[in-house]
């Protein structure tokens, strides 16, 4: 064969064997799916639900959960029954409220179904842990306008606290087992903090300060400046020189 015609041949053919090569390898794959596979399934992200929602977005000081860099493991509470099969939902919400130290100042107060009142908002019950067995929600409003939540949960037959946090206007809110308490802030934004189930108590696993208005360089919320309407001209006469 012709040297020429030889070395033309080769230079056509080497196109082909880079895309060959490319092909057995894979690397020329973008989708990351071979033929003939599935996609895989999109998860569907939890999103944030009322637990209260009389009181949503209704939330001026941050959450003041316990904050202890090591705090002892949560105690069962004292002086209640063992917890039956019908888990908490079958207990004394008040006799749960007076065996807990912190609030037993509230547990005789009256219930409430809209915000603006002083008492207990209707108690929740929500798997937060993961077990299938609900846990026990209960927030008190107070006469200062300071707001209680607290979270109970049952192991063994006991009772224990595992989440206590107060602040001003709290709004509740679950993201699919965590636990959303917003608040709002004196400087127009909102606090957001997210509590999670460690093992042993609800922790912080976020605690996140948005703010709503855009700050100026001295700190304070910048002002929105709308500008003036343009003056319009007056319309033309069409018998003026200008008019057609």
């Amino acid at each position: 064969m012709n040297p020429f015609l030889r070395h033309r041949l080769a230079l056509c053919a080497a196109p082909f064997a880079v895309l060959a090569v490319l092909a057995l390898s894979g690397c020329g794959r973008t989708d990351g799916l071979g033929a003939g596979e599935a996609a895989p399934s999109v998860s569907v992200q939890p999103r944030p639900a009322s637990v209260w929602p009389a009181w949503a977005s209704k939330s001026s000081e941050a959450p003041g959960a316990d904050a202890a860099a090591r705090q002892p493991p949560p105690q069962p509470l004292r002086g209640l029954p063992k917890v039956g099969s019908g888990g908490l939902a079958s207990m004394d919400v008040r006799a749960i409220l007076r065996a807990d130290p912190r609030t037993k100042p509230l547990a005789d107060r009256e219930m409430i179904d809209r915000p603006g009142q002083a008492g207990l908002r209707p108690p929740v019950f929500t798997d937060l842990t993961g077990d299938k067995k609900p846990e026990l929600l209960v927030a008190a409003d107070t006469e200062s306008g300071r707001n209680v939540l607290v979270v109970y949960t049952a192991h063994g037959g006991k009772v224990y606290p595992i989440l206590f946090t107060s602040g001003r206007n709290l709004s509740v809110e679950t993201i699919g087992p965590d636990l959303l308490v917003r608040t709002p802030c004196a400087d127009g934004g909102e606090q957001a903090v997210r509590f999670h189930w460690d093992g042993m108590r609800m922790s912080t696993l976020s605690d996140v300060k948005n703010y709503k208005k855009p700050m100026d360089p001295k700190g304070t919320p910048a002002l929105k400046e709308t500008p003036s309407p343009k003056p319009s001209r007056p319309p033309v006469p069409s018998d003026s020189p200008g008019g057609h």
